[in-house]
């Protein structure tokens, strides 16, 4: 088989990446180990920046995102018992972010590219990926199909969307690849559950407990997260437990916390992660293969969006010989991973608890809190980066 492009992984990166270049007139094969039962069901991030909607409604993948999504014009910090407003549209001119889960994007992109391309579209449950000759003008994608079938496909280029776990990142070779890392003290138990939200925009509590983050899927759902120790097991977090820690972290005078059935409950670790460069010969990462941030800035998801919207044009051209967006890439695309990076960093920072802090760590968290609620410039600094920074071009955006 040939391909113009071979993309491993539909996640949003790959499902993404794989619409974009049809828009532009390019082949590619997509493949993906898991079903799409499982692809569509993974619980993930669920608010979309500026940009990203933007983004999604010029690629024709808006429809549900339009009339589903929840435009959100700030957020809530609370901390020392009082609850503060970040009015995003006023500090930065208007921009919004849009809470839409990532579940919803991945259906949305499916729908299309199986409506647009047929049931062959994208390949589900295929197993023994390998990438080859990455450093050769025609590498090779090779799987196994769930029939059973061995494939062999030379494509132009191959775009490793494949997460943090997947098979391409660990195909360029360790002397000319650099990893940045670092792990956290604390993970997140998240919760989704079958209750109105208690918020009408996200509310970042810090809390001498730990930190505590009320979010929402929709009218009717809300979704929560606690700060956790990183070798707590879900098995010792009861629903009740869960719903009392919650309670008292969020707790202000006059406010009530809405409880609910729980519908599901994980706990994810908390990781900053950087490797680059993000091209190796003919292999170009995106998403989750390259880069994690805590998610605590919202990054992850509109990061992984944000690099195939340069990476398309990229790999069009490239097809057609022209390779200096290919070779700006890296880049372009690390500039902002760094970006987002620091943020998401900042962001979780400030609002932790860091196990075993002494009163000197705790004083310096609650005078950067009320540093950012108290001056405009502060204020400003954060919702532009919330919102997405550098905002993505007009260039990009012209499909």
């Amino acid at each position: 088989m040939r391909t113009q492009v071979g993309i491993v992984g539909a996640g949003p990166a790959g499902l993404l990446l794989s619409h974009l270049l049809a828009l532009r007139g390019i082949e590619s094969v997509l493949i993906e180990i898991r079903s799409r039962e499982y692809c569509e069901a993974r619980q993930r991030a669920g608010v979309l920046e500026d940009g990203s909607v933007r983004l999604l409604r010029a690629a024709g993948l808006a429809d549900r995102l339009n009339r589903q999504g929840i435009e959100h014009g700030g957020i809530y910090l609370q901390f020392a018992g009082e609850r503060h407003h970040i009015d995003f549209r006023e500090l930065t001119g208007g921009r919004t972010v849009t809470v839409y889960a990532q579940t919803e994007v991945v259906k949305d992109i499916i729908a299309r590219r199986l409506a647009d391309a047929g049931p062959e579209a994208i390949k589900f449950e295929v197993t023994g990926t390998e990438v080859a000759d990455l450093d050769t003008q025609q590498p090779k994608l090779r799987y196994t199909s769930k029939d059973g079938t061995r494939h062999e496909v030379t494509c132009d280029a191959i775009a490793g969307c494949d997460g943090f776990h997947g098979i391409s990142r660990p195909a360029i070779p360790p002397a000319v690849q650099a990893v940045t890392e670092r792990d956290y003290p604390y993970a997140w138990l998240g919760i989704l559950a079958d209750v109105p939200p208690s918020t009408d925009e996200l509310i970042y509590a810090h809390h001498p407990r730990g930190f505590a983050l009320h979010s929402l899927r929709g009218p009717t759902i809300s979704r929560l997260y606690l700060q956790v120790g990183s070798d707590e097991d879900i098995r010792d977090w009861p629903d009740q437990r869960i719903w009392d820690e919650l309670s008292e972290r969020f707790a202000l005078p006059g406010w009530e916390l809405k409880q609910g059935p729980v519908l599901d409950k994980s706990i994810t670790p908390m990781r900053s992660f950087v490797s680059s460069p993000m091209r190796y010969g003919r292999l170009f990462l995106a998403g989750d293969a390259a880069h994690i941030v805590p998610p605590t800035g919202a990054k992850g998801l509109n990061l992984a969006l944000a690099d195939v919207a340069y990476l398309a044009p990229a790999l069009a051209d490239l097809a057609r010989g022209q390779p200096e967006l290919a070779d700006q890439y890296s880049g372009t695309c690390l500039s902002r991973v760094w970006r987002s990076t620091h943020f998401s960093w900042w962001m979780t920072t400030m609002l932790h608890r860091t196990p075993g802090a002494d009163d000197m760590e705790r004083q310096l968290q609650l005078s950067q809190l009320r540093y950012v609620v108290s001056s405009q410039a502060a204020a400003t600094s954060l919702a532009e980066n919330y919102t997405g920074y550098p905002p993505l071009p007009a260039t990009i955006l012209t499909l």
